[in-house]
């Protein structure tokens, strides 16, 4: 089995409603995504998938997010924009995007240098 993984960056505001503390408050976070897909195979080139492939799926999405206020999207009106819920988003945005025998396996977002969540489908 062969692991990818490609990360990218973004930045964005938000606030998490309900939330007692200063993270109730508008913020901003510099996002670092990380996407992990996999393949049991490789063409013939010898590549599971192209780093290259990869990173253009999650820039297009990681760009609708870019210097937004993330609490004003579709994928946040009626959930927090929490790390984890930005995981699921990416990756439920992302799934369906790739051709077996390639498969997604996680989407790992940080909020700072020390703090992520992931998000997988067992």
């Amino acid at each position: 089995m062969f692991e990818i993984r490609v990360s990218d960056r973004f930045s964005a505001a938000h606030n998490l409603k309900g939330y007692k503390g200063d993270c109730e408050r508008l913020h901003g976070h510099n996002y670092r995504v990380e996407v992990r897909v996999s393949s049991p195979s490789l063409d013939d080139m010898g590549l599971a998938m192209d780093f290259r492939d990869i990173r253009s799926l999650l820039k297009d999405i990681i760009s609708q997010m870019d210097h937004t206020y993330l609490n004003d999207l579709p994928g946040f009106r009626d959930i927090n924009p929490s790390s984890e819920n930005i995981a699921r988003y990416i990756y439920k945005s992302m799934v369906h995007e790739l051709v077996p025998p390639v498969r997604l396996l996680s989407v790992e977002v940080w909020e700072t240098e020390n703090s992520s969540a992931l998000y997988r489908e067992d």
